[in-house]
């Protein structure tokens, strides 16, 4: 089996995340597994297991012949069975395929905006599916989706997973008081819903002011990092939340933080809520996507309904209160997360997947 992950960038996005991540599992079993970045390369470069084949095209355009043919280059030398395609990067898959026929397709969906899929039109991508051999979609309503609008039946729902592995021993020096930190792992993006975590920081500074608050995820430099920014003046909130951007390790922030929050109005299946479990983190997040199949019970979490402030507040609160129900509500939802979002088990389900239909004919795999 020889399987090449395919993604538009390597910064620190679920998608991208994923990529690395199925291209490293994939190479501790098999003799290959490659991963290709189409446009950008990023932080993730780092985090690529040295026994991945990489390769970084550089396209600059949509049909850009030059990264079309070392594309088609690489996966004729390196015998692909399969191209992995993460996302956007479908449109590179596709172009290269009506030169390589023998070639298959899969396309993962990580779209993150899916409360209201009958919005979400994309031509392209229809037409693209005509050449898909398989969909993988990382929520149930994305399943659905796929399978009323594209043109390939061969659909199946794999939730994400995260990697277990430490990938940097450096320690992030982070701000405030130790035992006293709430972090919230999520990019700068209007649908993460930070005003909502800005305005339950100033409530809960009035009354914990021992406590602060430490954001993690890109900056991209635009109207709504303004926003809050602002917000974070007007509110008096210099000395209590503290914005880090994207960092490489961010497991060691995780490492020394208390509570983790994530007040998405939107998601897929969000990697924090897995990471926060992986590090034994109490969590509280708001109901969307498939963040109530990962946290099931209130032993495992508190999951509030979106934007709704003071769920929020008082949920924290609790929290803050009581350092029992943490440590409690951080095991349960760890072991939650390594019984049933672990590398092992998700790769199992995909490679079984693989071997048993009949869209993939496979050369025989080689296991290490």
């Amino acid at each position: 089996m020889r399987i090449v992950q395919l993604i538009d960038s390597l910064e620190t996005g679920g998608a991208e995340r994923m990529a690395v991540n199925y291209a490293n599992a994939l190479a501790k079993k098999y003799t290959f597994s490659g991963l290709i970045a189409t446009r950008k390369e990023g932080l993730l470069l780092g985090q690529i297991d040295e026994k991945v084949s990489y390769l970084f095209l550089k396209k600059k355009k949509s049909i850009d012949l030059k990264a079309l043919f070392k594309l088609r280059k690489y996966l004729k030398k390196n015998k692909i069975d399969i191209i992995h395609a993460h996302s956007s990067s479908f449109f590179s898959a596709v172009l290269v395929k009506l030169t390589l026929p023998g070639v298959k397709i899969i396309w993962h969906d990580h779209y993150g905006i899916s409360q209201d899929l009958t919005l979400r039109k994309n031509i392209s991508l229809k037409l693209g599916s005509f050449f898909f051999k398989g969909i993988i979609s990382v929520n149930t309503a994305l399943q659905n989706w796929a399978a009323s609008y594209l043109f390939c039946s061969n659909i199946i729902y794999l939730p994400n997973f995260i990697e277990q592995s430490v990938h940097s021993n450096e320690k992030l020096a982070l701000f405030g008081s130790e035992g006293k930190r709430i972090i919230c792992v999520a990019n700068l993006r209007p649908q993460k819903n930070h005003e909502l975590l800005l305005k339950a920081a100033s409530l809960i500074r009035d009354k914990f002011p021992d406590w602060s608050f430490h954001l993690f995820g890109k900056d991209f430099k635009d109207s709504y990092t303004e926003r809050l920014n602002e917000m974070v003046v007007e509110l008096k909130l210099q000395d209590t939340v503290f914005f880090y951007g994207a960092v490489k390790n961010v497991g060691s922030a995780l490492q020394q933080c208390d509570i983790a929050v994530l007040p998405s109005f939107s998601e897929g299946l969000p990697l924090a809520v897995l990471e926060y479990g992986l590090y034994k983190l109490p969590v509280v997040a708001t109901n969307v996507g498939e963040i109530s199949k990962v946290i099931t019970s209130e032993k495992e979490g508190k999951i509030i309904e979106s934007n709704n402030s003071s769920q929020f507040i008082e949920a924290i609160q609790i929290l803050i209160e009581q350092e029992e129900l943490r440590k409690e509500m951080g095991l349960n939802l760890n072991k939650k997360t390594l019984l049933d979002y672990s590398e092992e088990t998700i790769l199992k389900k995909y490679v079984f997947w693989l071997q048993s239909s009949p869209n993939f004919v496979l050369r025989k795999p080689i296991k290490k």
